[in-house]
């Protein structure tokens, strides 16, 4: 059947992919936005990390506004970021509004700490 195929593990375990992921994440958490120096991931501007089974990475993304001045800056630090992770092939960031910043949900206990808003 072709769905059995799909479940069929060929190449390195599964979970390398949620390695990847962790790997990921942890080059994010050095990336900083440099207006309010909380770095990208506890900021809440990571909406999605996500590596496929070729090991190409897709992150989702938001800025804090439309008109952030770091707009160009951002996306690219979190590309090389990513591309950082041995084993990643491609790096796809792709960048949305929906839904908008909200730093009251957004941003991470630690982070919410860390700019002393917590």
């Amino acid at each position: 059947m072709e769905g059995d195929k799909e479940t069929e593990q060929v190449g390195p375990p599964e979970n390398l992919q949620d390695q990847l992921v962790e790997q990921i994440i942890a080059n994010l958490r050095r990336v900083y936005d440099p207006e309010i120096n909380l770095n990208v991931y506890d900021l809440g501007l990571i909406y999605q990390v996500a590596v496929n089974q070729e090991y190409d990475a897709n992150i989702i993304m938001t800025l804090t506004s439309p008109n952030c001045p770091a707009a160009e800056i951002i996306p690219m630090e979190i590309e090389f970021a990513t591309r950082a992770v041995e084993c990643i092939n491609g790096v796809k960031v792709t960048l949305t509004f929906d839904p908008p910043w909200n730093p009251d949900t957004m941003i991470s206990d630690e982070g919410k700490y860390q700019i002393g808003i917590l």
